[in-house]
């Protein structure tokens, strides 16, 4: 299916995974809301808002840019209207902004684990309650593929070695896979589809170079495509066909019919492939 006409509003899409997914959707012919606080460059972290709009539009996409806080709900409600007023709805929501700060309790300061859970698990409610009213209109319209919310978050595997090192982050990140469970089953009434998605691998970003320190992990990673590729099999299915499914990306495309991955590779010549974190 195609996204052609559909509108999604995609946070933290002014780099990595998020502008994947949104380019994606715009060789569709979709209409991309850049929702991001990157309006201007950084130093160490390539793309802005601005930068993508554009690239939105070169593959045959609309686009708006719109610098936005996820942590300030008016904020947020305010982005949500705008968009909705600009492309006359909004289709799909995308929470992909994200925080990521991988140490344990003892040394970790709380005002870091508040910006991760703010980012990772409370934008997903912030944002997901404000873009509510217009999704319940994408499927009240009887559009083919309905309203949904994607959330970029792991399956729950609460093996403890996935607290052990960084269980702070381990848990704003679980909280979004366990809100994507609840409004799934909350918003079944209003058939509004709501998944999660996750890689099988580490995927290549400027977010994870700056994390890690350096980009030696990268060779035996993979591209953003695979997830932005994944996201799309997803956001156009038809009505709730795929709903309250915590998802991993090579996972959702073989289900697709999908059988070949080797063309994701970060690097073809790499080693083998390093699971992402929560993957067994």
């Amino acid at each position: 299916m195609s996204l052609q006409g559909k509108t999604l509003f995609i946070t933290g899409a002014s780099r990595g995974i998020g502008r994947e997914i949104a380019l994606r959707a715009a060789r569709d012919g979709a209409n991309i809301v850049i929702a991001a606080k990157s309006a201007e460059p950084h130093a160490k972290l390539p793309g802005t808002i601005h930068s993508v709009a554009a690239e939105v539009e070169q593959v045959g996409g609309k686009a708006l840019a719109l610098q936005l806080d996820v942590r300030d709900e008016a904020a947020v409600q305010a982005a949500m209207l705008r968009a909705a007023e600009h492309f006359g709805g909004i289709d799909g929501l995308v929470n992909n902004a994200g925080a990521i700060k991988l140490m344990g309790v003892e040394k970790l300061e709380p005002k870091r684990f508040d910006l991760m859970f703010q980012i990772n698990t409370r934008a997903v409610m912030v944002c997901s309650q404000a873009a509510l009213p217009y999704l319940k209109s994408s499927s009240a319209a009887g559009k083919q593929s309905g309203g949904h919310i994607l959330n970029l978050s792991p399956p729950l595997n609460m093996h403890s070695k996935w607290f052990a090192q960084h269980g702070p982050y381990s848990v704003t990140k679980y909280g979004m896979s366990m809100l994507t469970l609840g409004m799934s089953e909350e918003f079944k009434k209003y058939a509004i589809s709501v998944n999660s998605l996750w890689p099988k691998t580490m995927i290549a970003t400027a977010a994870i170079e700056f994390e890690l320190g350096s980009r030696d992990a990268f060779k035996r990673a993979r591209t953003p495509a695979i997830m932005a590729d994944a996201a799309h099999a997803i956001l156009s299915s038809s009505g709730r066909s795929i709903s309250g499914r915590l998802l991993i990306d090579e996972e959702i495309l073989r289900e697709q019919g999908q059988s070949e991955f080797e063309h994701y590779r970060f690097d073809p010549d790499g080693g083998a492939l390093l699971a992402d974190l929560f993957v067994d």
